[in-house]
């Protein structure tokens, strides 16, 4: 009797050779991978072949060669940050109590207004004359911009926040000389000023906002270009000489007994934007490079039919449901001060991760990858009139960590493929895969559009596409095959590829291409139309569509212009 013991193999050795699986594709078209049994070289299985048995690409993937192996993508995550609670007024007790609140909204208007005049006003005193912006403000000028400080709690008193509920106080300024908060909407902003009056960093778009404007350049604002990495570093070092010329005034003054409080602490919002208050973002750096103590401070708004985040609601919209409520309320919570470790070498990111799980703890939720550029993947995919636009946030801060793409490069990547026309679910079909990458229908364009199908399901989503292109092209030999692909085929003697070269060199990779069905893959190369492709344009082609250096790989690996793959695991 056989024995059927539980370490005992389901199939015997004798009939294991005798089993057989087949699997049959409804789809005539898609081409099958030749078994790899027999094969002398494991790492490049049996080529594709075409109908006649030419060879077309050495492999199911074809980009092995560059180091890409098999990758799993995420399904995206089901919360979204930044999704507004009550966008609309529902239910019948919102309604009577707009109708009720009408004419204290227009009380509040009237007070918002005057605040908003006043400070102003106030402001422009305060500043007037004043050249040297790098050195504290004077402190009749900074006695003078306590009446715009003043102006900020009554326009917190008309938005509806009569009272304020606190919990801990903020540290000394030689105690924590960085304070950074949660973002959930314009309140904060305004409660900050109000409350410490610190320097903030603000997007560069600030500045030219009417009155708002005025009023944040005498917090001394440190403005920041969101996508420019040069702005970034500048904050840091801006960021560092403020306070460090505190820390140093402090001592100096110290034995004259005179005030600290001419020098403002940095307020930061690590998080880059607004959320819903429900989640907590990914963290930039800004905030802890410089190294200093770091007082974490939340805030929330408690609601139950008023969700006061800024979220998908217009400003003029969520400033009209503020004003018609009976009282919004709002809660700050000043947390125990966050050093960094003295007793081993802490990166900013591992200061930052103390102060993100200090704060996410406090306020009872949990971190996600999602980052400012998520919010940007998203607003477009609304604008494109996308069904379920909340499936092309891709969390852009793991994107970031695995291959270095950030919001600038994971938006040029979405028009790329909004203009491949995703239907309602927001997924692509093959043959817009292929018209707007101008290739050809053959088993080399289908293991392409099956490397980025990740579940085999004969559509592609936005978040495996980016993910397939990121992986393509963040590999250490992407560069090297590119440089060695425009050099290939134009045969290094000239700077420039006309079309009919361009033909002959893919004709390696799909033999039997036409000049007419060519065309368009040209058209996609020569980015500044003057009939001919330069490197520049060649590059910047491949750079925008890493999946098209597919088309080049078999030559240059026949020609062996390229170095053995490296794995995936030594590059994410």
């Amino acid at each position: 009797m056989a024995d059927h013991g539980i370490t005992a193999p389901l199939l015997s050795s004798q009939s294991s050779n005798q089993v057989v699986l087949t699997l049959s594709d409804d789809d005539s078209d898609r081409p099958s991978a030749q078994s790899c049994a027999g094969n002398d070289n494991p790492q490049f299985p049996h080529p594709y072949q075409s109908n006649s048995g030419e060879t077309l690409v050495e492999s199911d993937n074809p980009f092995r060669l560059l180091g890409c192996e098999d990758l799993y993508v995420s399904p995206p995550a089901t919360v979204n940050p930044f999704l507004n609670d009550t966008p609309n007024v529902d239910g019948l007790y919102e309604w009577l109590k707009i109708v009720v609140c009408l004419p204290i909204a227009l009380v509040r208007l009237v007070i918002f207004g005057l605040s908003m005049l006043i400070g102003y006003l106030a402001t422009k005193l305060a500043l007037e004359g004043w050249k040297d912006k790098k050195n504290p403000m004077p402190r009749w000028r900074w006695r003078l911009m306590w009446v715009t400080r003043m102006c900020a709690r009554f326009i917190l008193l008309a938005f509806g926040y009569q009272w304020i509920k606190r919990k801990g106080k903020p540290a000394p300024r030689e105690t924590a000389p960085i304070i950074v908060s949660n973002h959930i909407s314009y309140i904060e902003p305004i409660f900050y000023f109000y409350e410490l009056f610190p320097t903030i960093v603000a997007s560069e778009s600030h500045d030219s906002i009417p009155c708002v404007g005025t009023i944040i350049r005498a917090m001394q604002v440190i403005y920041v270009n969101r996508f420019s990495a040069e702005s970034r570093k500048d904050v840091v070092k801006e960021i560092k000489e403020i306070v460090t010329d505190f820390v140093i005034y402090r001592i100096e003054i110290r034995a004259r007994r005179a005030s600290c409080d001419r020098f403002p602490r940095v307020l930061l919002f690590p998080e880059g934007t607004t959320t819903n208050g429900r989640n907590l973002i990914s963290f930039q750096l800004g905030a802890f490079l410089p190294g200093y103590p770091i007082q974490p401070v939340i805030v929330r708004y408690p609601h139950v039919h008023f969700d006061q985040s800024w979220g998908n609601v217009s400003l003029a919209k969520l400033m009209f449901r503020m004003f018609t409520q009976f009282h919004n309320f709002f809660e700050v919570e000043y947390l125990p001060v966050i050093s960094p470790l003295d007793d081993k070498k802490e990166t900013a990111s591992q200061f930052a991760d103390r102060t993100s799980r200090a704060i996410a703890t406090s306020l009872n939720t949990v971190q996600t990858g999602h980052a400012y550029g998520d919010l940007m993947l998203y607003m477009k995919a609304l604008e494109a009139k996308q069904e379920n636009p909340t499936s092309f946030m891709v969390e852009i801060a793991n994107m970031d960590s695995a291959f270095r793409v950030g919001s600038k490069e994971a938006l040029e990547f979405l028009d790329r493929f909004l203009s491949m026309n995703p239907d309602p679910s927001g997924c692509v079909q093959y043959h817009d895969f292929l018209r707007v990458l101008g290739l050809k229908a053959c088993p080399l364009s289908e293991a392409i559009f099956s490397f980025i199908d990740v579940e085999k399901s004969g559509i592609i989503t936005f978040r495996q596409f980016l993910y397939k292109s990121s992986q393509v092209m963040k590999q250490p030999l992407f560069n090297q095959a590119c440089e060695s692909a425009f050099a290939e085929c134009g045969n290094g003697l000239k700077g420039y590829l006309v079309e009919h070269e361009l033909l002959n060199f893919l004709r390696t990779a799909i033999p039997g291409w036409k000049e007419n069905e060519v065309h368009e893959l040209f058209v996609l190369f020569d980015t500044d139309k003057d009939g001919r492709v330069s490197k520049d344009d060649f590059l910047s082609c491949l750079k925008k569509n890493p999946l098209l250096i597919a088309l080049f790989i078999p030559h240059l690996q026949h020609k062996n212009l390229l170095g053995d793959a490296v794995p995936l695991e030594e590059i994410v």
